[in-house]
C-alpha cells in the first residue's frame, strides 16, 4: 500500500526569498540584469539611428528594419527575464538562459555570414553579443544554477 512518507521528497522547495538571501547570488542576478539592459540600451538606440537614417538605403535596408526591431524586442523579453529572476522566478530564468544563448547564435551568425547586413550593423551586433555572453555566463555559473534548482 502507499504512505504519504514514500511521496515526500528531500526537503520543501525554496522560496524565492530563501535562494535570493544569498548575497553572492543577488550580485550575480544584479550583473545579469545589468549586463541585459545594456543590452537593451545599445538596442533601442540603434533602432532610434534606423529611424533617423532611413532615408539612405546605403546604411538602412529592410534587413536592418527587420533586424533591429527584433532585437529590441528580445531584448525588453530578456530584460523583463532577468527583473523576475532577480525576483526569484525560475521560469524566468530558464527563459533568459535559453533566449540569451539563441540571440548569441544569432548574432554570431550575423557577423560571420556575408548578407545583407552593413557594416555597421555587424559592429553594433557584436558589442550586443559580448554584453550576452558575459550575461549568458554569469546566468550558466554553477552557484546560480544551483540557486534556481528544483529540490
Amino acid at each position: 500500500m502507499w504512505d504519504r512518507a514514500s511521496f515526500r521528497d528531500a526537503g520543501p522547495m525554496k522560496t524565492a526569498e530563501e535562494r535570493l538571501s544569498n548575497p553572492r547570488t543577488r550580485t550575480a542576478l544584479r550583473g545579469v540584469k545589468i549586463l541585459v539592459a545594456g543590452y537593451l540600451t545599445i538596442s533601442v538606440l540603434t533602432l532610434v539611428a534606423v529611424v533617423f537614417l532611413r532615408g539612405n538605403p546605403a546604411v538602412v535596408n529592410d534587413a536592418v528594419w527587420i533586424r533591429g526591431t527584433i532585437v529590441v524586442a528580445s531584448a525588453a523579453l530578456m530584460f523583463s527575464f532577468a527583473v523576475r529572476a532577480a525576483r526569484g522566478s525560475r521560469g524566468a530564468y530558464r527563459r533568459l538562459r535559453i533566449v540569451a544563448a539563441i540571440m548569441v547564435v544569432a548574432i554570431a551568425v550575423i557577423i560571420a555570414v556575408p548578407g545583407p547586413f552593413p557594416l555597421w550593423m555587424k559592429i553594433e551586433q557584436g558589442g550586443c553579443g559580448l554584453l550576452l555572453l558575459g550575461a549568458l555566463a554569469a546566468a550558466n555559473r554553477g552557484h546560480l544554477r544551483s540557486a534556481f534548482a528544483a529540490k
